[in-house]
């Protein structure tokens, strides 16, 4: 992440080979902040791109845990449906 990108989305910089993945509440909460700087507007071009970025970032993790809650649900309800001989 650039320095320019730090400062525009007020995150800090992770220690190198750290890929952590914020938890769904976090990346949500993260992602209403840039929607909202993003709203406001009074930011330079190149903030709003750095923004956009992480935005479409936490999207992207947001859509990944709520595709792996509907895939743990579907795969709870397979296993208590009955089994079915063919």
């Amino acid at each position: 992440m650039t320095d320019q990108k730090i400062a525009a989305t007020g995150r800090t910089k992770k220690p190198a080979g750290s890929d952590e993945r914020p938890s769904y509440e976090q990346a949500r909460a993260e992602l209403a902040s840039v929607v909202e700087r993003l709203e406001a507007g009074g930011v330079s071009l190149e903030e709003s791109l750095a923004l956009w970025e992480r935005g479409e970032r936490l999207a992207e993790i947001c859509q990944g845990w709520l595709d792996g809650a509907r895939e743990r649900l579907d795969t709870a309800r397979r296993s208590r449906e009955p089994a079915t001989e063919g």
